[in-house]
């Protein structure tokens, strides 16, 4: 996914793997305080579900706003993963 956000290609620039209060978001675009998840299996075990939800509730509190997707997603049909950016982006810009 990385390859097909980094250098503005969406018009907008994604930072990788940043540090926000005591948590690490996998891309975050700082102008639009627009932070992507891309969830795993490991998201969907255990106690991890809950977990995200308190995360994205706390960095939600300062403002951020998520977009989450699953890796099959991006491995499989990252065009429609770009669509939804698009689509978001257009709608915030």
């Amino acid at each position: 996914m990385w390859n097909e956000i980094k250098n503005k290609k969406l018009g907008i620039r994604f930072s990788r793997q940043i540090p926000i209060d005591q948590f690490i978001v996998d891309f975050y675009a700082k102008d639009y305080q627009l932070a992507i998840e891309v969830d795993g299996d490991s998201h969907y075990h255990d106690d991890a579900p809950q977990r995200d939800k308190v995360r994205q509730q706390r960095l939600e509190s300062f403002g951020i706003k998520f977009i989450r997707f699953d890796d099959i997603d991006v491995k499989q049909n990252m065009g429609w993963v770009l669509n939804e950016l698009l689509i978001w982006i257009g709608e915030n810009t």
